[in-house]
């Protein structure tokens, strides 16, 4: 069951980046989800630079949780605009927009991105 959803997961992340990439005026906003942790990365897709990146691995709540994912969409979007960028394309990378990938999309709102 679980490499069929893998596989799933794969596939959907794939057709996603086919319509999808970042600039250098909108880059990508690409989110990671783990078993123990959630990762965030803006992307410019032109030149193959990680502009910012922010996870829950850093943060002393070690849990990965709904709690945990918007603050850590707070913090790449205060990462964000530190370094001038206020809109970004979303890239769910083949998750669900529910819960944890939710929950951070919205935290980076909050905290000013928009997408």
């Amino acid at each position: 069951m679980s490499d069929n959803k893998s596989k799933r997961r794969l596939r959907i992340k794939r057709s996603i980046r086919n319509k999808i990439s970042g600039t250098s005026d909108r880059p990508r906003l690409s989110v990671f989800r783990s078993n123990r942790s959630i990762y965030a990365q803006i992307i410019d897709d032109a030149t193959g630079v990680t502009l910012a990146a922010a996870s829950s691995a850093n943060l002393e709540q070690a849990k990965a949780n709904i709690e945990t994912a918007n603050t850590v969409g707070k913090e790449i979007a205060a990462k964000a605009i530190e370094k001038g960028i206020t809109q970004v394309v979303f890239d769910r990378s083949g998750y669900l927009y529910h819960g944890k990938v939710k929950s951070l999309a919205e935290g980076a709102r909050e905290a000013g991105l928009k997408f």
